[in-house]
């Protein structure tokens, strides 16, 4: 009976030590990694995202566009001035987001002050040294742009165009004395045209057929974006060819050039 019941003892305690170490085992097997392993996984997978999403643009035009449409469509939305507008206005106006006042006070529409209480900056324009808004955003700087035409009386033809008709407000801005240069009109619908910012508009009124793309160019640098002040000299010293070359590949019988105007530097 005694021999029996140490086996039934000797039995269990085998029992045990067997289940002790597999469940050792088994913990071993799922130790979770250290924290330096997880950094070095978190560090790939973010090296990874951001060399996806790396873009690379012809001109500034073209980043101009992928930034700032977003804006341009709910500015749209919300105050009804085509998207195409809004976008070629900025783009002409800011230089494509490298002039001055874009650059130093987030102003893409050469807004002065008149009567603002918020950031200034002084900059040469009609006059030398006037007053300009400053900007924390340059979100702001779009929805001033949106409230200045809504506001005014002299803009309200053109909240009564079909919607979407980016000539007919092109040439009503200027009509309206929003600018003074006659040729305003055609440079905004110029740079609509070229790229496209028409389906913008269509996308917002809900032409659920339309695909914007962004352009994007890999490799980029055969095209240049005009600048105030560039003239084609400068620029044909610039990218090293002659003023000649320069006219003759874009098609050009003069040296006037227009701020946003496009250009092809590179055969």
């Amino acid at each position: 009976m005694n021999r029996r019941i140490r086996r039934i003892g000797f039995v269990l305690c085998l029992g045990c030590i067997v289940f002790s170490c597999r469940t050792k085992k088994t913990v071993i097997a799922k130790k979770p990694k250290t924290n330096t392993e997880n950094i070095e996984n978190n560090n790939k997978e973010t090296k990874t995202t951001s060399e996806s999403s790396t873009k690379v643009y012809a001109n500034a035009t073209e980043k101009y566009i992928d930034v700032y449409n977003e804006i341009a469509q709910q500015e749209m939305s919300l105050y009804g001035i085509p998207a195409s507008i809004t976008l070629a206005q900025g783009i002409l106006e800011s230089g494509s987001g490298k002039g001055r006042l874009s650059v130093k006070a987030n102003n893409h529409f050469g807004i002065k002050c008149h009567g603002w209480t918020g950031g200034k900056i002084y900059h040469d324009d009609d006059k030398a040294q006037e007053c300009f808004r400053k900007y924390k955003d340059a979100k702001y700087s779009f929805r001033d742009h949106s409230l200045f035409l809504k506001d005014r009386k002299r803009y309200a033809k053109l909240f009564k165009l079909k919607k979407g008709d980016y000539k007919g407000w092109a040439r009503e801005l200027r009509a309206a004395g929003y600018a003074t240069d006659k040729k305003y009109p055609q440079k905004l619908i110029s740079i609509i045209e070229q790229y496209k910012l028409y389906n913008l508009d269509k996308k917002v009124l809900g032409d659920s057929n339309i695909e914007f793309e962004i352009p994007t160019t890999i490799g980029g640098g055969n095209t240049y974006t005009v600048l105030k002040g560039d003239t084609l000299y400068a620029i044909s010293r610039k990218y090293n060819i002659t003023v000649k070359e320069l006219q003759k590949l874009n098609k050009l019988k003069g040296t006037d050039l227009s701020v946003g105007q496009v250009l092809i530097v590179k055969p």
